[in-house]
């Protein structure tokens, strides 16, 4: 072993154990060894540089932007009470395909989140039921196109940057399918059984509480909350309305509507589009102009003026520039308008801000700022549509070659941009550095080790003992090692980390790396036996009342069949050994 070998693998096992740990951040510990290498002198500035122009990262991150816009539509959360209805098994083939289909080509974290809302509340099963297997269809559909996830994207960017042809739209897609219907089919088999219904705690006194008030034009006057379609609505719940100061709670379906009361909702409230939909229906944040596109949460600080006054007291909205759209305190249930209500240290408050709050002066000391949310969906459903069909015509001519496939990309989003479906100040907040800078670092690691040969070296010690059992063995381990690596970190770390590794076991044993490098992309995917591997599991734990043991005796099955089915499809769809 070489000086810088020993280098190169010190820093690796630095970049591991960090990844493991989880106390700094994936785009942190990749970017410090990268810039370690180019200290070192193992890579040149320039060269290290030219990283961020790779096409395949460029695609990443217009990607990323563009699904700004699409995660908006509401298609799929609209549809979810028709999935589930009828019997256990068809609702979860039903719910799995659509859930699968759709994440194919969007965003899995945001199909997730539109669909918890519906599914928590659904009146035909249990959300325990429900909430697992969507999960891991949104998951096991990220696998079918190479858009399905930002792990494939990662995987085809490190092989365009090593030199290897990129993947087509739907190359993905025949591995892909045979995984999904042998999972899906393994949760129909199992579910029933291992997902019985059990109470689940509820906790809404612990959610947000938000209030909009009917306005005397408006059209939901003299119709029932029922007519007016109010009790449907899937993140949010009319928990009372106030009139003439006398609070109505419980809300009946057949409450009448009148102008100037004020109907407050419990639940998401980075779901404000909800109550957007309904003409004549006003929040805080309309009444004084501001902008919605933009929610910060802060919590009130000890030393807080606002601490026992009231909202209309303290004139909030010319201290801050913002208006108060909803408050949360602890388990205690609010009762009343919230600009009547006394606020506390400690109160969780959600604001709409104006261009002007981050420059006031008196926020550090009333205000502990905790985070900012974007109101995510359309209000008009023609937008989702439309955005959705663009997406899908800029797929369709890319996957036919009439257009190149980031070519495509671009212009979309600047007609997105153009027709006023996406602000250029939203796509800013957006823009996906943490990704972009694992990317562009895993590209310089993966170019150091091939330089060095520290990825053939480390190939050889991984086979020690394996080349009498062919490349099936070899092609196993892959599998196997990305899996226990997606499980340990997120997948986006652990492709970029395995990915030099499958490289160097293709050049150690002579054979085409297509095969390894679909190892690792496939493998990265594989996180179910843990809510901590990937963060949509994170997302269905407290709503669906997961446990760890739910995840492992759920999961484990479907990563088992995962990891069989794609040992025997990988080397059909991409031989060990090129073909004619």
């Amino acid at each position: 072993m070489t000086l810088q070998q020993a280098l190169v693998f010190a820093a690796l096992l630095v970049l591991a154990v960090e990844l493991v740990r989880g106390r700094r951040a994936p785009a942190a510990v990749f970017t410090g060894v990268a810039l370690a290498f180019v200290l070192l002198d193992l890579v040149s500035l320039p060269r290290a540089l030219q990283q961020l122009t790779n096409p395949g990262l460029v695609t990443v991150v217009v990607l990323l932007l563009l699904s700004v816009v699409l995660d908006k539509s509401r298609l799929l959360e609209q549809a979810a009470e028709r999935l589930v209805r009828g019997g256990y098994r068809a609702a979860l083939a039903r719910l799995c395909g659509a859930t699968a289909l759709y994440s194919a080509f969007l965003n899995n974290t945001a199909v997730v989140a539109s669909l918890i809302g519906p599914l928590k509340h659904s009146h035909t099963h249990g959300a325990q039921r429900l909430l697992l297997p969507m999960c891991f269809a949104a998951s096991l559909g990220g696998i079918l196109t190479l858009v399905g996830t930002s792990t494939n994207l990662l995987v085809n960017g490190l092989m365009v940057g090593a030199g290897l042809p990129g993947l087509g739209i739907f190359e993905l897609f025949p591995v892909g399918l045979c995984i999904v219907l042998a999972c899906g089919a393994t949760m129909l088999l199992l579910y029933p059984r291992l997902l019985a219904t059990r109470p689940v705690e509820q906790e809404q006194a612990s959610d947000y509480f938000l209030e909009a008030s009917v306005r005397p034009d408006s059209p939901l006057i003299g119709r029932t909350v029922e007519q007016n379609g109010l009790r449907r609505l899937a993140h949010l719940f009319l928990a009372e309305i106030v009139r003439e100061g006398r609070v109505i709670a419980p809300v009946e379906p057949d409450r009448s509507i009148r102008a100037g009361d004020i109907l407050v909702f419990t639940g998401d409230v980075t779901r404000l589009d909800l109550l957007l939909q309904f003409p004549g229906l006003e929040t805080r944040g309309q009444r004084y102009q501001l902008p919605l596109d933009n929610l910060v949460e802060v919590v009130v600080a000890a030393d807080s003026t606002l601490a026992r006054r009231t909202l209309r007291q303290v004139d909030f909205r010319s201290q801050f520039d913002a208006a108060v759209i909803a408050v949360r305190r602890g388990r205690e249930r609010l009762r009343g308008p919230i600009a009547d209500v006394p606020l506390e240290v400690g109160d969780t408050l959600v604001l709409v801000v104006g261009q002007d709050f981050d420059k006031r002066n008196n926020l550090q000391r009333n205000f502990v700022v905790v985070t900012r949310h974007q109101v995510q969906k359309f209000t008009d459903a023609r937008k989702g549509w439309l955005a959705t069909a663009g997406f899908g015509a800029a797929i369709v001519l890319a996957s036919l070659g009439v257009v190149d496939f980031l070519k495509a990309l671009i212009v979309l989003l600047a007609l997105f941009l153009v027709t006023g479906l996406v602000g250029s100040s939203e796509l800013r907040r957006r823009v996906p550095y943490q990704i972009a800078a694992i990317i562009a670092s895993a590209l310089v690691i993966s170019d150091v080790m091939a330089e060095t040969g520290s990825g053939r070296l480390l190939a050889g010690w991984l086979l020690t003992g394996a080349e009498h059992f062919g490349p099936y063995w070899a092609l196993g381990i892959i599998l196997v090692v990305t899996w226990l690596l997606t499980e340990l970190m997120s997948n986006n770390a652990a492709a970029a980390l395995a990915f030099p590794v499958a490289l160097g076991v293709a050049e150690q044993l002579g054979l085409q790396p297509m095969p390894f490098l679909m190892a690792v992309l496939y493998g990265a995917s594989c996180s179910f036996l843990t809510p901590y591997g990937y963060q949509t599991n994170l997302m269905v734990m407290s709503p669906g009342g997961y446990a760890l043991r739910d995840f492992l005796r759920a999961g484990a099955p479907i990563a088992l069949v995962f990891q069989a089915v794609a040992l025997v499809a990988i080397p059909v769809v991409f031989p060990f050994v090129a073909r004619g």
